[in-house]
């Protein structure tokens, strides 16, 4: 068994929770089971295989409703699993201008 290279503490849901893939530009989508997550990654089971996609980064949808979304970078793939790490969003909030009427 190979050791948890993982530094964060992990969640593990033992039948999974039902989840989706999608690419960045939209072209291709994939349910799947999110088997564990912790603060920096992801453990998922792929649904009907990963041939044919583009997997370097991704979105991880959680919500079949809303926009409850994460930003993926692939780390690796065993069969039908992956791991991935999330995407931090560095960039700072866009300040807006108050228009005076």
């Amino acid at each position: 068994m190979t050791k948890d290279k993982r530094g964060a503490s992990r969640v593990n849901f033992e039948r999974g929770v039902t989840v989706r893939i999608l690419a960045i530009d939209g072209a291709w989508q994939r349910e799947c089971e999110m088997l564990d997550v912790s603060q920096s990654g992801v453990l998922l089971r792929i649904a009907g295989g990963v041939a044919g996609l583009e997997l370097r980064e991704f979105f991880l949808v959680l919500s079949s409703v809303g926009t409850a979304h994460r930003r993926c970078a692939l780390a690796w793939i065993d069969g039908d699993r992956l791991g991935a790490s999330f995407i931090k969003d560095d960039a700072k909030p866009k300040k807006f201008a108050v228009l005076k009427r």
